[in-house]
């Protein structure tokens, strides 16, 4: 298999599985099992098949051109390390998901489960695979989304909507100041491309930029990883399912902030500020962590505070620059991934079987158990680094490296001491943790009767565990090769010599390890007692509660801050918002002006055509008199605003731009009409009385003056561009190269479907957003009693007839604008065509999909107009929502077919192509998108109009209702 379809394939599959899974029916459990174990077990083969191809040639690569000018490409890259991590996500999805399909319960929304665990593998897949760091940050971003998903799914709980909003606040927060950071280092590398990026880590380091780039990466990576202080949202994220956090914590998720730091190992390494920063978030998080697990009474909360731990251990061997804390920073990734996803599976068994997991409440489960606890018990062994397990042996590499010199610091001088300490309290927690879950007094009274778990539940921790003992009495020839090939992709070059061995003699660090045990355990029984009865711990635990902390900030920020901003800024009235718009472009537009100048030539007045200048003082007087007649009369207003554009239209074809001049009459059109379905139901005008005609008066003018300053400030700098003599500009080059580079004569419509394509593609997704916004804001929109006019109370409202006033609900718009219907309806055939006609000729002539699909909405809506609501939608059956789609999926169909054939996305192609009896005729790919835009267009139009529509319908029988009653 070609190395490009290996990498895409094995982050497809979680996404195609996840939209699978979202369509099956709720009941079926076994299916989404099944189909979620199939994709997990397939990313796994595909992971252990790159293998041989890694160690033989470094790393596996796959690039797909997407705006190569900009280095932004589709680019995935999969060395060792990144090897390492895929294993581990690929490896432990499987067995998460064939734990979930005895722990998930049928009466849960299983299908939304497995869609949004297979959609989160899939991004943390893309996340360790990106070869780009734009895509790396897609990837990052969607990895907040999808967790913000698993937290909260059982939304019904308060904990799960709280934990998730936590969790999403703040890694999304470390994701917006990655976003920062990956456009610095492009600015300084000069490209985002992973492999320019690490091999220019001098440069970057050498650069003014290196601490603000530094410092936005740690936040992001402190954030993704729950370090201190941004350790509060962990905890918090227990709600989830268990399945859901034996996941996040071991392979996924917290551990991306850790990958990020190793991944950026050789760019950030070595430096002053990487050793404060990171050793010093890293050693808090380590002890505090450690010591906060010891009061937790929630089993899950304890291996939350523990996970927070051993990322700190991580974090604090990552900050010493030495090549030797690297390697034991990525062995105790591994080693953390295995027996961390077996305690929480062992959790939500005990959870599971007995009903409850709050320590208090547990006890004496050994004998209901014995199979599960037995399993419990190495897990806790390897987590607290118990000779003979994989736990003991990072640990060790940790310990030999703490008391190694490397910074002359109090950081440095404390780390053999913190990691002690530490260690300790790892003992500490997870004796406790054996202790009071499976010896003492059985518990009694328990919501469930306790008992063994099926044997596939059990199966994953048992694989895991047998791997904890294998891999620590047997390391070198276990895991060996394959924790060389990940830290011989980190280190490169600069990989040191180092023993897996499980025997060094007797050392210091063994030593440490022994004192770590005999403290854990002292430490246990003195505070045993206390922690029988303890409910919120000791005062420390009260202050840095992470909870209390975020709620506080949260209310500062959304409730103090943000309503003393409202009360400044805020109103309810649209026009005192456009006015502070409008002031602050003009102070935006005005400052750089008048800062660097803006030199132009004065025009030549007597060159200006008298039949022009009269067609502009008429659009002058059209947009001068629709300002002064909207106070007084809106349909007159509207009519006028549709002679200034009529007028703009007209100088688009003056100056040779029929294209713009068509589309601008068009648009004129329809926003016209739509305008005449709004009016019916605006709000009744305020009638000032005479204490308030001044100031009145005295706003006008204030809005005048600002609309007159805006309108001579976009018409100087529109001038000074247009008379600018600037040799081989843009324009130039599009004229130039529309024919052969694009195949089409019709320059506009060629910039739009090729040149900048993309620009179009996310010009008609934001439409379409549009669209659907307005619909989902109209169709339950009711306008409040007091804002429904009598007729004699309306100026320009159309008087009802009354020989119509009784007429059924039946009754369409064309009754009340008296529009001969029959003659509307006999032009839908005729506008089809005319539409297109456009469409298809506007790759060389004007026209084109935008138009097209105008002209098309235009012909719905005289339908509208003719027969109403019901025939249209009846008789027609118009779904705009699918047109839509359609459009989209078009739209972007046409941009990923030339991935296919190794082009950049949306590369258009163009040729002539002989057809019978008429010849050759040109074709383009081009057109194909052109159809995806012409879809959208019409859906979009459409469904605002039938919203606007059902809204004068409903407006007009309210109407009537009210002169009735009066």
């Amino acid at each position: 298999m070609p190395e490009g379809t290996l990498l895409a394939l094995m982050i497809a599959l979680p996404f195609v599985g996840s939209f699978i899974a979202a369509f099956l029916p709720s009941n079926a459990r076994n299916s989404e099992a099944w189909l979620a174990a199939f994709v997990t077990l397939g990313v796994l083969a595909l992971t252990l098949a790159s293998y041989p191809r890694i160690v033989a040639s470094g790393a596996l690569r796959s690039h797909i051109e997407w705006l190569p000018s900009l280095g932004l490409d589709f680019q995935l890259r999969m060395d060792g390390f990144a090897w390492m991590f895929a294993l581990l996500i690929s490896g432990i999805g499987f067995l998460v998901v064939v734990y979930a399909r005895y722990y998930m319960s049928p009466k849960d929304p299983v299908p939304r489960f497995y869609s949004f665990l297979l959609a989160f593998m899939g991004a943390m897949m893309g996340v360790v695979l990106s070869g780009n760091l734009i895509l790396l940050v897609v990837f990052w971003e969607a990895t907040s989304i999808f967790s913000f998903l698993l937290i909260g799914y059982w939304h019904h709980n308060a904990e799960a909507r709280n934990g998730a909003r936590m969790a999403l606040t703040t890694t999304g927060l470390g994701g917006l100041a990655l976003v920062v950071a990956v456009l610095l280092i492009g600015h300084i590398v000069g490209s985002y491309d992973l492999d320019t990026v690490l091999a220019a880590g001098e440069i970057i380091r050498d650069h003014e930029l290196y601490v603000p780039i530094l410092v936005l990466v740690l936040l992001a990576a402190f954030t993704k990883s729950a370090q201190f202080p941004f350790h509060f949202w962990l905890p918090n994220a227990m709600a989830a399912p268990t399945p859901v956090s034996a996941f996040l914590h071991s392979a996924t998720m917290v551990k991306a902030g850790v990958f990020l730091l190793a991944r950026f190992w050789p760019v950030f390494a070595g430096t002053p500020e990487w050793f404060w920063l990171v050793g010093s978030a890293g050693m808090a998080s380590m002890v505090l962590g450690a010591f906060f697990a010891i009061y937790q009474q929630d089993i899950k909360g304890l291996l939350a505070y523990s996970t927070i731990s051993h990322l700190g251990l991580i974090t604090l061997l990552l900050s010493l620059g030495s090549p030797l804390g690297a390697v034991a920073a990525i062995f105790h990734m591994m080693n953390h991934a295995t027996f961390k996803a077996s305690l929480f599976m062992a959790a939500g068994i005990i959870d599971h079987e007995t009903g409850t997991r709050d320590l208090r409440k547990l006890g004496g489960l050994f004998h209901a158990m014995p199979i599960t606890a037995s399993l419990a018990m190495v897990a806790s062994a390897a987590m607290a680094g118990v000779p003979l397990l994989n736990g003991f042996l990072s640990k060790e590499m940790f310990f030999a490296e703490a008391i190694e010199t490397h910074a002359v610091s109090w950081l440095d001088t404390a780390a053999p001491y913190a990691a002690v300490l530490g260690s300790a309290f790892a003992v500490s927690y997870s004796v406790r943790f054996i202790a009071g879950v499976f010896f003492g007094k059985p518990a009694e009274e328990l919501p469930h009767e306790p008992h063994e778990p099926p044997f596939l539940m059990r199966f994953p921790i048992l694989f895991l565990v047998a791997i904890c003992l294998v891999v620590g009495i047997f390391p070198g020839a276990t895991i060996g090769p394959y924790l060389h090939t990940a830290v011989q992709a980190v280190l490169g070059e600069g990989t040191p010599e180092y023993s897996l061995a499980i025997w060094h003699g007797l050392t210091l660090p063994l030593l440490m390890s022994g004192i770590a045990i005999v403290a854990g355990l002292a430490f246990y029984m003195i505070w045993r007692p206390y922690l029988a009865t303890s409910e919120e711990g000791p005062p420390l635990f009260r202050r840095l509660n992470g909870q209390r902390i975020f709620d506080q900030v949260l209310v500062t920020l959304s409730w103090r801050w943000a309503r003393a901003l409202e009360r400044f800024l805020g109103t309810r009235k649209l026009q005192p918002q456009l006015r502070l718009v409008v002031l602050i472009t003009l102070v935006a537009a005005a400052w750089p002006v008048l800062r660097l100048g803006l030199a132009s030539p004065l025009p030549d007045l007597a060159a200006i055509d008298p039949v022009f200048a009269a067609l502009w003082a008429v659009g002058i007087l059209c947009a001068v008199g629709a300002a002064w007649q909207a106070k007084y009369h809106r349909l007159v207003a509207l009519i006028l605003v549709g002679g200034a554009g009529l007028v703009t239209s007209l100088t688009f074809i003056w100056f040779s731009a029929p294209d713009l001049g068509l589309t601008q009459l068009l648009v004129e059109i329809v926003t016209t009409v739509l305008l005449l379905l709004g009016l019916r139901w605006l709000p009744k005008r305020v009638n000032f009385e005479e204490g308030t005609v001044l100031g009145a008066r005295l706003s006008r003018a204030r809005d005048a003056l600002i609309a007159i300053a805006a309108g001579l400030g976009t018409t100087f700098i529109a001038y000074a561009v247009i008379v600018r003599e600037a040799p081989g500009s843009i324009g130039d080059f599009f004229l130039s190269n529309a024919y052969s580079q694009g195949g089409g004569r019709n320059v506009v419509n060629v910039i739009l479907v090729d040149f900048r394509g993309f620009d179009t593609f996310g010009e008609i997704t934001v439409l379409g957003i549009v669209g659907i916004t307005v619909f989902a804001l109209l169709r339950r929109f009711r306008p409040a009693a007091d804002t429904i006019e009598r007729p004699e109370q309306q100026r320009d409202q159309l008087a009802f007839d009354e020989a119509r006033a009784d007429r059924s609900e039946t009754d369409t718009v064309s009754d009340y604008l008296f529009v001969p219907s029959v003659t509307m309806q006999w032009l839908f055939p005729f506008f089809i065509l005319f539409a297109a006609y456009l469409f298809l000729r506007g790759h060389d002539l004007p026209g084109g999909g935008f138009v097209a699909g105008i002209t098309m909405a235009t012909a719905f809506l005289l339908q509208y107009l003719a027969a109403g609501t019901r025939y249209v939608e009846d008789r027609l059956k118009v779904l705009p929502v699918n047109w839509i789609g359609l459009g989209l999926l078009t739209a972007a169909a046409v941009g990923c077919g030339s991935w296919i054939l190794g082009y950049p996305f949306l590369t258009s192609h163009f040729q002539y192509v002989e057809l019978p009896v008429i010849g050759k005729v040109p074709a383009a790919t081009a057109l194909l998108f052109d159809l995806g835009v012409y879809a959208l267009v019409v859906g979009a139009m459409v469904l605002m109009l039938i919203a606007l529509a059902h809204q004068s319908t409903r407006r007009l029988r309210a109407a009537k209702t009210a002169e009735e009653s009066a």
